[in-house]
């Protein structure tokens, strides 16, 4: 009997022992330890004119100097034109979305999609839709909102853009995706870069054209200056938009322009498409936007003829036309005597601007000489050569001449580059992985506008300590329950 006292005085000073060192572990060296960040999503449609695609952005919930650290997760194609080509039949356009929507829903956690802000941004499409008929752009926009209300997501609602913010979100993406706006430091921090100079934007769309750039001065025209404060610094940034000069809407005048000096009404000949090719147009679909004046004598529906002439000379002569290169009461201006100041630094040069140099494979930084000779010598190529050596391009293939000599007549007299500034215009389509537009430098801004989620603070220990203060725990109490057993079934003889 008293060898089980003494057994079982000794087990319950252990697991007392045991107990106060466990005890002594879990307090000792504590330290509050910051959870990480949880993440958010935001999903922007881009509506172009041309075509529709959605891209999700995801970013941490505490956000640097006020504006999200964003990146993008995934983009979806819309399969179909763009939005404003619905504006006959605006159910299609809703209906458009839902494919890239359930997309969306399969890659944002199912606990976050309610709080996931979505929004639907229409450019220049959408602006000459409303300018043409406004009750048939609000009709298109009812069923988009009524297709993404579908689906559990925070929808902040469907706008026009204006130029001047397509143009300033684009050059947000640049600088963001290029480093120039924040960067993640060697200590660990996403610092403000110094003595770094931010780029200009060149975007070419459908149906309107973008400069952006920060000027050496002061910027004379107030409606050409924009404001932003990002990562906890201002910038102030010339930006405009020229509506109806995006590469359709502009070759669409330019056709026109043709027909009106043509001396068969029935019948033109294109400088610019290639010798040997032909196709036939309708007067409605020549005269169905407001970038073409109707002619004064409008007649009913005709089929025109398009002969194309492979005339490089014609053709730049024939795009110069399109444009107004005097300034008027302006000093300094880009075209049709809109203010412009001289263009500086280094600019990127995407979308349409891109999309052409690339397959004309000039998006090297090759010299303005090289770019010159390369497209003067496409628009000579004939429709039989241009057909054998590209023919998986043969839908656009006769467009390409146009297109480009399109470009360098806005790039050289209307936004002023020369053979001085030429090297500094960078032609991309992405950067970072990420696609170069204006969806993302919308996201960005718009965190601006998000609350700001409260750190969270946990104590913590180091794991050896905390793995040690397991340890003693488990061992008083098997030490513990040894004691009681002994004291409940050992009977000694």
């Amino acid at each position: 009997m008293e060898y089980k006292a003494k057994a079982v005085a000794a087990l319950l000073a252990a697991t007392c022992v045991f107990s106060i060192i466990a005890l002594i572990l879990t307090v000792v060296n504590v330290k509050e330890v910051l959870l990480p960040p949880s993440t958010k999503y935001g999903l922007v449609f881009d509506a172009g004119s041309t075509h529709t695609a959605l891209y999700i952005y995801q970013w941490p919930a505490d956000k640097e100097n006020d504006t999200g650290i964003v990146s993008q997760v995934e983009s979806c194609a819309v399969s179909g034109p763009g939005i404003s080509s619905y504006a006959d039949n605006p159910a299609l356009a809703g209906a458009s979305l839902k494919p890239c929507l359930d997309k969306a829903m399969t890659i944002i956690p199912a606990k976050l999609q309610r709080d996931t802000p979505a929004y639907l941004g229409a450019t220049a499409g959408m602006r000459l839709l409303r300018e043409q008929n406004s009750t048939k752009a609000e009709q298109v926009f009812a069923e988009v909102v009524k297709a993404i209300r579908q689906y559990p997501v925070d929808f902040r609602g469907a706008q026009i853009l204006t130029g001047n913010e397509e143009g300033s979100f684009g050059w947000i993406t640049v600088n963001y995706l290029l480093e120039t706006l924040v960067k993640f430091s060697f200590a660990e921090k996403w610092e403000h870069p110094q003595a770094t100079e931010v780029l200009g934007a060149l975007d070419l769309g459908g149906a309107s054209t973008q400069i952006t750039f920060q000027p050496g001065g002061t910027i004379e025209d107030k409606n050409t200056s924009v404001l932003f404060r990002l990562y906890g610094t201002n910038y102030s940034l010339y930006t405009h938009s020229y509506l109806c000069y995006g590469q359709t809407q502009a070759l669409k005048m330019l056709l026109a322009a043709l027909r009106e000096g043509s001396s068969s009404p029935q019948r033109i000949l294109h400088p610019c498409y290639p010798k040997g090719y032909q196709e036939n147009i309708t007067t409605t679909d020549l005269y169905d936007s407001p970038c073409v004046p109707t002619p004064s004598t409008p007649s009913t529906a005709q089929v025109l003829t398009v002969t194309g002439t492979g005339d490089p000379v014609a053709c730049r002569t024939a795009i110069q036309k399109l444009f107004n290169f005097s300034c008027g009461a302006h000093r300094t201006c880009g075209f049709n005597g809109i203010y412009q100041p001289p263009v500086q630094g280094q600019f990127f040069a995407f979308s349409g601007f891109y999309y052409t140099f690339h397959f004309l494979n000039l998006t090297g930084q090759q010299s303005l000489g090289h770019v010159n000779s390369t497209i003067w010598a496409f628009c000579n190529t004939t429709w039989k050569e241009l057909v054998e050596n590209f023919p998986e391009e043969k839908e656009r293939l006769h467009m390409y001449c146009s297109f480009a000599v399109y470009i360098l007549t806005l790039l050289l007299d209307g936004y002023k580059f020369d053979e001085h500034t030429w090297s500094s215009i960078h032609f991309s389509r992405k950067a970072a992985n990420t696609d170069i537009g204006w969806t993302l430098g919308f996201m960005l801004n718009l965190t601006n506008m998000i609350p700001t989620e409260a750190l969270v603070y946990v104590k913590g220990q180091q794991p050896g300590l905390w793995a040690s203060a397991i340890f003693f725990i488990v061992l008083t109490i098997v030490v513990g329950l040894v004691a009681i057993f002994l004291q409940c079934f050992w009977k000694p003889k």
